[in-house]
């Protein structure tokens, strides 16, 4: 009974690790393009882990529309992504202090 117990609190942990690991973690990046017309925008930006994108360059679609408004190119900011209805989405999105 005790290993039973302790195989799934193990089980519990390990898969708790994973999903804590999945995680979006802020990233910085800067603007580089703004394309309301498609809901998009353009980064520049670092590792995004969560999503296994190494740095680089590349439009994601954004969760709130008012962003495309709200930013411009050249505007470093820090932002949140992730896989939303199976497209990279920027799922939070603020100025770089």
């Amino acid at each position: 009974m005790k290993v039973s117990v302790m195989r799934t609190i193990v089980g519990l942990l390990s898969g708790l690790g994973i999903a804590l690991s999945a995680l979006a973690q802020p990233v910085d990046g800067e603007v580089r393009k703004v394309d309301p017309d498609a809901g998009k925008i353009t980064l520049k930006h670092g590792e995004i882990r969560n999503l296994d994108i190494p740095a680089m360059q590349m439009s994601f679609r954004v969760a709130d529309p008012a962003w495309l408004k709200r930013f411009q190119v050249g505007d470093k900011v820090t932002f949140t992504a992730d896989k939303v209805g199976g497209q990279f989405t920027i799922t939070s999105m603020s100025p770089k202090p």
